[in-house]
């Protein structure tokens, strides 16, 4: 009786560490599992900057040729006015794609700078007043220095810290595993090893012959 009631408690012991066990295979799974999303979802981030920033050499084009087109001496009010109202319209159309972008308050501040300078542009066109015009587009392409300089700030910071969490949580993940090597040592000897028995020899009688 006594060696049942040890073994038993050594088998309820088994059973504890193997719900621990499990425990720790579904939080490691999980561990991993949440930290590549992170890893993938910060990428994906970072990738769409990427794509703001061709956005930006987009303004940038048209920009320069607003500028270029309102300095020039030897071309005609009406074909410079029909020229830049149909660069402003291509840069509008970027303007909804930009503003579906994750924006930080920085660059939103800048965005808005931006917009204002492409309005002033557009209101100087119906004056005719292509040094304020040159004026305004210089302005705006300053603006957009700013905003590519945030971009590859906030995309390098952001890709280096899912990088980090993903490289925590996979060492995390290690030690979990090593974890349950030891744990599973300890229960296979639980369940397999058990006490050796003495096997005490009893004096045959003594012969009657």
């Amino acid at each position: 009786m006594r060696d049942l009631k040890k073994y038993s408690n050594k088998t309820k012991a088994a059973f504890i560490l193997l719900i621990v066990m499990l425990i720790i295979i579904l939080n490691n799974f999980n561990t991993l599992q949440n930290s590549k999303k992170v890893n993938e979802n910060i990428n994906a981030i970072y990738n769409d900057r990427l794509v703001v920033a061709h956005y930006i050499f987009q303004y940038s084009k048209e920009l320069h040729f607003i500028k270029a087109e309102a300095e020039k001496l030897d071309l005609s009010d009406n074909i410079k006015k029909d020229e830049i109202i149909h660069t402003l319209d291509i840069i509008h159309n970027i303007d909804d794609l930009y503003a579906k972008t994750v924006l930080t308050n920085k660059e939103k501040e800048y965005f808005d700078a931006f917009l204002a300078s492409c309005k002033e542009i557009n209101n100087q066109v119906e004056n005719k007043n292509w040094s304020k015009i040159a004026y305004a587009s210089e302005q705006a392409l300053k603006t957009l220095e700013s905003l590519s300089q945030i971009q590859i700030k906030e995309g390098k910071a952001k890709l280096a810290s899912a990088n980090a969490m993903y490289n925590d949580n996979n060492s995390l993940g290690q030690l979990e595993i090593a974890l349950l090597i030891i744990l599973g040592g300890i229960t296979f000897y639980l369940l397999i090893v058990k006490k050796t028995k003495r096997n005490i020899k009893i004096p045959e009688p003594p012969s009657m012959n």
